[in-house]
C-alpha cells in the first residue's frame, strides 16, 4: 500500500450558523459560534488517515493557541505532522464560515499557510506508489516543487484548485490526477460551465483543460455525483440523496478518500465511487475535518447501496 502526502493549508475554521445569510451592510443574528479544525490541506490529510492511508502532512502553523490545538487534534488523527514546521512571525491560517441553510459562505485569513515554501516539500521522502496532494491554500511555487520531486520519484500527484486562481501550463502539466467542481472548472478553462449542463457538456470543457493525454479530470457536482476524463476513458458516478447539514469540506473529504483509495490501489472507477459516497457522509455533520467518515462508515453506506 502506498502512502498519501499532502501539502497544504492547516487553518481553525471560526464558524457562525444562521437562520440565512445576511446582505450586504446588514447584521443578522447568529444561531451558534463553533470552532472546528480545517484548512483544505488539513481536512484531506484527516480525510485520507481516517480511511487506513498512512498519511504525512506538510505545512505551517503559528505557535498561538490555534496551532496548538490544530496540532493536536491533527496528531489525534494518526497523521504525521514531522514535516509541519511551527513559526513565531505569523499568526496560525483562519477561515471565518457563515453557515446558513446548508450552505456557506468562506473567508480565508492565510497566515502561516501563504509562507509554505520549496524548501518545505522537497524534502519530503516520496516513493512510487504513493499519492502528493495539494490545492491552491498554499503559494503555487511550493506546489510546484512538491509535484516535481513526486513524478521524480514516480508517485501520482493529485491537484484540488481551490480556491480557483489561474495557474500556468507548466504546473498543470505536473498533474495527474485534477479534481475540481463546475465552477472551477469553468474558471480555469475560460468556459461557461453551469449547474444544469449535461455530462457531454462538463466532458468537453474538460477535455479542452487536458494537458495531456493520460491526465485524469475528476468534475464533482454534488448531488448530481461526479464526471472524470481519465485520458480518453469518460466515467461517471451516479450522486447520493441525503439531508445536507453543512457542506463545508465535502469537497476536501472526496479528495482525501479519493487519494487513500488510489494510495491502496483500487481501480480508478471504484476509487470514485468510494469518495462519492464518503463526500455524502461528511455533509451530514458540522464542521470540515471532524466530519470526515472512517473506512467502516463508508464501506456500510456502499453496502447498503
Amino acid at each position: 500500500m502506498g502512502r498519501v502526502f499532502v501539502a497544504g493549508s492547516i487553518n481553525m475554521d471560526v464558524v457562525a450558523t444562521a437562520d440565512r445569510h445576511p446582505r450586504i451592510g446588514e447584521t443578522v443574528a447568529g444561531r451558534q459560534g463553533l470552532y472546528f479544525p480545517g484548512g483544505k490541506g488539513a481536512n484531506q490529510a484527516v480525510a485520507a488517515s481516517r480511511l487506513g492511508a498512512r498519511t504525512t502532512l506538510i505545512g505551517r502553523l503559528g505557535t498561538d493557541s490555534f496551532g496548538a490545538e490544530l496540532r493536536t487534534f491533527l496528531g489525534d488523527q494518526g497523521i504525521d505532522l514531522g514535516y509541519v514546521q511551527e513559526m513565531a512571525e505569523a499568526h496560525t491560517g483562519t477561515a471565518i464560515i457563515t453557515v446558513a441553510e446548508a450552505d456557506n459562505t468562506i473567508v480565508v485569513i492565510p497566515g502561516a499557510n501563504g509562507l509554505v515554501g520549496a524548501d518545505d516539500v522537497e524534502i519530503v521522502p516520496l516513493l512510487a506508489g504513493d499519492v502528493a496532494v495539494s490545492q491552491f491554500e498554499i503559494p503555487l511555487p511550493a506546489i510546484a516543487a512538491f509535484f516535481r520531486r513526486g513524478r521524480a520519484a514516480g508517485a501520482t500527484t493529485l491537484l484540488n484548485p481551490a480556491p480557483a486562481q489561474k495557474m500556468s501550463d507548466e504546473l498543470l502539466a505536473l498533474v495527474d490526477i485534477l479534481v475540481l467542481n463546475e465552477t472551477e472548472l469553468g474558471f480555469l478553462a475560460g468556459a461557461e460551465v453551469s449547474d444544469g449542463d449535461e455530462a457531454a457538456e462538463i466532458i468537453d470543457v474538460a477535455r479542452q483543460l487536458q494537458a495531456r493525454h493520460d491526465q485524469t479530470i475528476c468534475v464533482t457536482l454534488g448531488k448530481r455525483g461526479v464526471l472524470a476524463l481519465a485520458g480518453r476513458e469518460e466515467i461517471a458516478v451516479q450522486g447520493r440523496t441525503v439531508k445536507a447539514i453543512d457542506t463545508t469540506g465535502a469537497g476536501d473529504c472526496f479528495v482525501g478518500a479519493l487519494a487513500a483509495q488510489l494510495a491502496d490501489g483500487a481501480p480508478l472507477r471504484a476509487a470514485l465511487a468510494f469518495a462519492n459516497a464518503a463526500a455524502s457522509i461528511s455533509v451530514q455533520r458540522m464542521g470540515a475535518g471532524p466530519s470526515m467518515p472512517t473506512a467502516a462508515e463508508v464501506k456500510a453506506v456502499l453496502g447498503a447501496g
